[in-house]
């Protein structure tokens, strides 16, 4: 990889957060991983290459599961005692007040 440290850090660091990929997956501990062994990667089909618009659907697809990964959580959260489920007590409040004006 070219470029000072810092800069391969940012080219790891953008690979993780923006394309959820780690080069630690596809290489030997120790061994520097090069464009040699990511075309390697390639064409033995172990890593595949996305055009962009695969890539936007992926994220929509990933963001939607987080977010119903998430609401079951609070979900389960909420039955067990452990949070309180708040947009039910702001219908509840809101109902009162609607019956009760001031």
């Amino acid at each position: 990889m070219a470029g000072n440290r810092n800069q391969q850090k940012m080219v790891r660091h953008t690979l993780r957060t923006v394309f959820d990929f780690n080069i630690s997956d596809f290489n030997v501990q120790g061994k520097a991983f090069g464009s040699e062994d990511l075309q390697s990667c390639v064409r033995r089909g172990v890593i595949h290459i996305l055009d962009d618009a695969t890539i936007e659907t992926m994220k929509v697809r990933y963001a939607e599961k987080k977010q119903h990964e998430e609401a079951l959580r609070q979900a389960e959260a909420v039955a067990d005692g452990e949070a309180v489920d708040w947009q039910e007590v702001q219908r509840q409040w809101d109902e009162y007040y609607a019956q009760h004006p001031e």
